[in-house]
């Protein structure tokens, strides 16, 4: 019981000093690869980088702790990230204290989703997300990831749009039209030495290696040159005029959320005290037309925004004063530049006309704060719980998903046992505990495990060692991370999610069946059109998965059988084999319930309808594995009708459960004892005397092998 509790505690059987020092190893090669991993992820899921860092400090040591892999590496990982992006974007603005707040207690809501399967063994619901939407999923997801750190690596900021691909023509319209050639060249060489590395060595921690060298560049090179100017330093009027507009815009915003909030709390107030009528709509009203004018603001925000991106400037000294700031190109004859090229930095909040971020460099991740963040629980709203309560299923389903199947693939080389309700127990906690250190949602990563068990991690105090790791980087090396280069981060996951795209894995389920590969194109198709709401084209998947389980539920195979000449007893149109007149076998494979038990009497029917000579009727129920009331009945009703009609009809191979639904029916005793027979065989013994005297067939297809010549002519 005590080790069922703390599993870890299995860990120190036979433990000694030698197998320390391997996990210790392996713990530190893994932080090595953690460290800027996760901070690359936490920008993909749309936080500031060192978010990543509280979210690699709690939940691999508590996953490790609490689960049964003992080499399974738990933190930050580029699906989950995404999916975080993708679930909180229409909640908040990217980055922003808001985003931030819900970003936490969406890891909490997946904690607790995952601890409480977990906890009541229901670690079979993740089948619901069958292989081929997972695989046509995945595949989706690490084209949209790559695609969406492209405005990183050509160095350009563009606004999201509606969709994820129109987002894309704006970054590819935006480099076009003006690339940071300094930014994708580092990115280039980041990918260049990982790809380079790998190749030579794959111990080496390239990842690390490519941080390391693209950082001393950065810091060598003043890749970064931002300053802050008045408003009054760029030279062109209508410069000056829609900066002020833009900054119109965002107060008005600003004016309308407010509004918006106080006119919710009244609509509110009157739900809570059950008032309807005028009032309400009223309210109603005032709510859609504030509505109405933030959308009108957003957009005319997002048209200055861009107008100021697109401008370039030229800095030209002007003495003590500082610089003045010409359009590219306009700076007065004779007039010297710094040879750079300038750009407004701005985002989605107020712009101090008194100190105007520009840049004319390129972005590096900046102050990192020192230390760990203040521990606490997230502040709860049921209304926030429950709105993000969609998206923690679906982060919680994947993520588990993807953490068992890392588990498993790594305990078949180990030998250990994996028990995936106890995995997902360890990730929940791992999920919770990390909210209280402002983690967001985390999972099992592929990548960081392979390098554990290369390693040769012993047990999971490899992943608390990593932990550790993390911790002293925060304490003692956060000033280091300062000058790391975006475009090198976005570099680092375009390269990690190479290996989720499968496309062998669209071919192996279109050859296992045609309808599984269609799904999984189908699942491709949505997730991209969709994004960046991924949860949908998961939805699609699942609703076709189901409909296709459905379908072969209500429509299960039902075959007639002949003799084969390895004398088995197998389907007559598939091996061209030819059919009894007088006899007809029939195979029903699968439960017989109240979806497809007129199915089966249909397909008798048809039988009864086509061959004329036809005398009886054997089911071979050896693939009939259950039966419900519908069944029963439909059964029931099939032999009165067949028997009335003058055809015999005898049932083989029944199971115990199906057997014993007979007997308590009475069906049993309908059907008569001497027509329920233990094997196909003796069913076609005992039925083939009486239903060929004086028949004109020579040889019988069930008895002797015998082909149909028409079959094989057609």
């Amino acid at each position: 019981m005590i080790t069922r509790i703390f599993p870890f505690l299995e860990w120190f059987k036979d433990y000694n000093g030698s197998k320390f020092k391997i996990d210790f190893l392996a713990g530190l090669t893994v932080a090595l690869v953690l460290i800027p991993q996760s901070m690359a992820y936490a920008q993909l899921a749309g936080l500031p980088a060192y978010y990543g860092l509280y979210a690699a400090f709690l939940p691999p040591m508590v996953a490790a702790l609490f689960g049964s892999s003992r080499q399974l590496a738990t933190g930050p990982v580029a699906v989950v990230s995404l999916m975080t992006a993708a679930s909180l974007e229409p909640l908040a603005t990217l980055g922003s204290e808001a985003f931030i707040g819900y970003a936490v207690v969406l890891a909490l809501t997946v904690g607790v989703f995952q601890l409480t399967l977990g906890v009541l063994r229901l670690g079979l619901i993740v089948n619901f997300l069958a292989h081929p939407v997972v695989n046509g999923f995945s595949n989706a997801a690490a084209i949209i990831i790559a695609s969406s750190q492209l405005s990183k690596l050509f160095g350009v900021d563009v606004d999201s749009a509606t969709h994820h691909y129109e987002t894309i023509i704006r970054v590819v319209e935006a480099a076009i039209d003006y690339t940071h050639w300094p930014t994708l060249l580092i990115g280039i060489f980041s990918i260049a030495i990982m790809v380079v590395l790998k190749r030579l060595n794959p111990r080496i921690p390239n990842v690390l290696v490519a941080v390391v060298v693209t950082t001393l560049i950065s810091w060598g090179t003043g890749f970064e040159h931002n300053q802050k100017v008045d408003i009054s330093q760029f030279e062109s009027g209508d410069i000056r005029e829609k900066i002020l507009a833009f900054n119109t815009a965002i107060d008005k915003i600003a004016e309308a959320g407010s509004q918006r909030t106080e006119v919710s709390r009244n609509m509110m107030a009157l739900e809570s005290a059950h008032v309807s009528g005028i009032e309400k709509l009223e309210l109603q009203h005032q709510l859609n037309i504030i509505q109405l004018e933030m959308e009108k603001q957003k957009l005319n925000a997002h048209i200055f925004r861009e107008e100021l991106r697109s401008r370039h400037f030229s800095a030209v000294s002007s003495g003590g004063s500082g610089i003045v700031l010409y359009l590219k190109d306009a700076a007065p004859q004779g007039a010297e530049t710094d040879g750079r090229i300038w750009r407004i930095k701005l985002g989605n909040k107020h712009m101090d006309e008194k100190g105007i971020l520009v840049t004319g460099g390129g972005s590096v991740v900046g102050v990192v704060p020192k230390g760990l963040p203040a521990f606490g629980m997230p502040k709860l709203k049921t209304s926030v719980c429950l709105q993000l309560l969609p998206a923690a299923v679906i982060i919680s389903l994947l993520g588990f998903m993807e953490a068992i199947a890392i588990a498993k693939a790594m305990a078949s080389k180990t030998g250990q046992r994996i028990d995936p309700n106890q995995e997902l127990i360890g990730q929940g906690l791992a999920n919770i505990l990390g909210s209280i250190g402002k983690s967001y949602p985390t999972s099992g990563s592929f990548s960081r495990s392979a390098v554990n068990l290369q390693s040769g991690a012993v047990s999971g105090l490899s992943s608390v060692v990593t932990s550790i790791m993390v911790v002293i980087a925060l304490f003692f090396f956060t000033p280091l991370l300062y000058h790391l280069p975006q475009t090198t981060l976005a570099a680092v996951i375009m390269m990690a999610v190479i290996g989720l795209v499968n496309v062998s894995g669209f071919v192996h389920a279109w050859k296992t069946q045609w309808y599984d590969g269609a799904i999984s194109i189908i699942t491709f198709v949505f997730t991209l059109v969709f994004a960046p709401h991924l949860e949908k084209g998961i939805y699609v998947g699942v609703v076709l998965s189901l409909g296709m389980f459905l379908y072969k539920s209500m429509r299960p195979k039902v075959s007639s059988l002949s003799r084969h000449e390895d004398e088995s007893l197998r389907e007559i149109g598939a091996n061209q084999l030819s059919a009894c007149e007088y006899i007809d076998l029939i195979r029903f494979e699968g439960p017989l319930f109240f979806a497809n038990a007129s199915y089966l009497e249909d397909e008798i029917d048809d039988r009864i309808m086509n061959r004329p000579n036809l005398k009886h009727i054997i089911i071979a129920a050896n693939g009939i594995n259950d039966i419900d009331t519908s069944g029963e009945e439909t059964l029931a009703l099939i032999v009165d009708r067949l028997r009335s009609s003058g055809y015999g009809i005898s049932l083989s191979g029944v199971n115990e459960s199906v057997m014993s639904v007979l007997k308590r029916t009475h069906l049993y005793e309908n059907i008569g004892s001497d027509n329920i027979f233990p094997t196909m065989e003796k069913a076609i013994r005992t039925v083939y005397d009486q239903t060929h005297r004086d028949s004109q067939e020579t040889t019988c297809p069930l008895l002797t092998v015998c082909r149909d010549m028409s079959i094989i002519k057609n």
